[in-house]
């Protein structure tokens, strides 16, 4: 099977190469700059192409242009698209609804959304899909089985999409600011960087799989760790005073907003 991808950014490029190192479809990749294309071929395997053949030979195509470019892109490979069988189009846009990009594409091809997250490249991540009427059973087992090594796969409603976006795409951003954060306190209390670093990404790894494989509540595991008058309550209740959750909620709130405009 000929499994194309265009747009090589970081999210496409990371789910090209996790796709690719399977080893078992012939994988096409297209992008802006041919030499990303070459680039990426070079890691992993694969043949770098044009657009205009992976639109010609492809029998899934992972789609990672921004939104603004779908409707451009989807019109300049129409005649192509009009003279082939059902295809599997895979889209990365946020925002861009089912309804939006069959509207783009000829009847006869079949369409899934999904949302990955960063830490896909890592085989950690979270990808988030919703699947149109025409896709089958056996479409949604095919990204299942191409995506299964980037992380969690999770099948929504495509009402959900925007929101899951939100939480799960945005949100490595918020972590990253609270990551060097945690580092730059670090520093300022006398640690080298280095070691600050080193101490603040374990704390969240070891923090997160600790609330995923124990299903305790988020509270209950704070307050295992906040003893009464002690040094973490301290610094609980400093962010509290400033809004520290409800910071968190506006965040998801206004990337929930945004995501929901680049599909008007």
């Amino acid at each position: 099977m000929k499994i194309g991808f265009i747009g090589l950014g970081n999210m496409g490029g990371s789910l090209a190469r996790v796709v690719a190192r399977q080893k078992k479809h012939q994988i096409l990749l297209a992008n802006r700059s041919p030499e990303k294309a070459k680039q990426i071929a070079n890691e992993v395997g694969g043949e770098p192409v044009t657009n205009e053949v992976v639109f010609e030979q492809a029998n899934v195509i992972f789609l990672g242009v921004k939104p603004t470019q779908f409707a451009d892109l989807l019109q300049e490979y129409h005649a192509i698209l009009e003279k082939r069988s059902s295809v599997l189009l895979i889209s990365m846009a946020a925002g861009l609804t089912l309804q939006q990009l069959e509207a783009l594409v000829p009847t006869q091809h079949r369409l899934i959304r999904i949302m990955p997250n960063m830490p896909v490249a890592v085989g950690a991540g979270v990808i988030s899909y919703a699947v149109s009427d025409k896709a089958t059973e056996q479409d949604e087992d095919l990204l299942c089985e191409l995506l299964d090594p980037a992380g969690l796969l999770v099948h929504l409603k495509e009402q959900q999409l925007d929101a899951a976006t939100a939480v799960a795409g945005c949100s490595p951003a918020f972590v990253y600011l609270f990551l060097e954060a945690l580092a730059d306190a670090g520093v300022q209390a006398g640690l080298p960087r280095d070691l600050a670093l080193q101490l603040a990404n374990q704390t969240l790894l070891g923090a997160a799989a600790l609330a995923k494989e124990s299903g305790q509540h988020p509270a209950v595991l704070k307050e295992q760790v906040c003893s009464p008058a002690g040094s973490t309550i301290a610094g609980v209740a400093s962010l509290e005073a400033d809004a520290f959750r409800g910071n968190i909620i506006k965040a998801v709130a206004a990337s929930y907003k945004r995501t929901q405009e680049l599909g008007k």
